[in-house]
């Protein structure tokens, strides 16, 4: 069963929707692989111009699956580097995928969801999607996807959101340089086409190449990947990250959010 439809349209442009509508596209391994394998198959497409990125349903990705965390609450430290690796294979993979990519965000993004947002190129948001670095709540941290959103959004309002796990709404993405465009729900697909239209006047050939230019002039993300997989496999296993894992598969409050 694949979790990913791919959709081909004119002038180069594919589209890339995750499909678990049910599950709110949340992250399992599966996904994870079926989306690395996507781009990495997309970058050997010459006539590629444009990828969207979407997801189907009334969410764009609520992160970890909840019976993907309940598989990895044992995990040993270095099992959970490992899957840890693999998730930043995801982010970079797409990261550094040659063309633009453009986000179509019909929901919520939380935890990993973030992550998404933050690789895209350029964002465009429905205003009652919300956004959330909520790994704290759980007693983990947003440690791989932190290169990419940190380098979106800058240092201070990283501080302001991953500290406290708070969700924020749209506006407040708009203002943080997560997202670029806020439309309502029934004008996405017409702003969507705007958007394509725009980056399509672009040459070819120069996008390619502003993209690489961009990634050069930057710091190199690729640096911090093994700092953040290395602090989320210690966090996973402290006797706090295990209590917010557990609690959350519980259904019950951890010791820190009890009155």
């Amino acid at each position: 069963m694949s979790f990913l439809e791919i959709v081909s349209k004119p002038k180069g442009v594919k589209e890339v929707w995750m499909n678990r509508a049910d599950l709110h596209n949340a992250f399992n391994a599966e996904l994870i692989e079926e989306l690395i394998s996507t781009f990495e198959a997309l970058q050997n497409e010459a006539d590629l111009r444009l990828v969207i990125l979407s997801g189907r349903g009334s969410s764009f990705c609520a992160g970890a699956y909840l019976n993907w965390m309940k598989s990895m609450k044992d995990y040993s430290k270095e099992e959970n580097f490992k899957d840890a690796k693999r998730l930043a294979k995801l982010f970079s993979t797409i990261n550094e995928c040659a063309v633009p990519v453009i986000g179509r965000i019909n929901g919520h993004a939380l935890g990993g969801g973030v992550g998404l947002v933050s690789v895209c190129d350029y964002v465009v948001t429905v205003e009652q999607a919300l956004f959330g670095f909520t790994e704290v709540r759980l007693g983990l941290i947003p440690a791989v996807i932190s290169p990419y959103c940190i380098s979106k959004v800058g240092e201070s309002h990283a501080r302001a959101w991953m500290l406290s796990g708070e969700r924020f709404g749209a506006v407040q993405a708009l203002q943080m340089g997560l997202v670029h465009d806020v439309v309502k729900e029934g004008e996405l697909d017409k702003k969507m086409e705007e958007v394509t239209q725009k980056f399509l006047a672009a040459g070819p050939e120069a996008a390619r190449e502003a993209k690489k230019l961009v990634r050069g002039v930057v710091k190199n993300l690729k640096a911090s990947e093994d700092f953040a997989c290395e602090m989320i496999s210690e966090r996973r296993v402290s006797a706090e990250g295990q209590e917010g894992m557990r609690a959350l598969l519980e259904k019950t409050k951890p010791s820190w959010m009890k009155a």
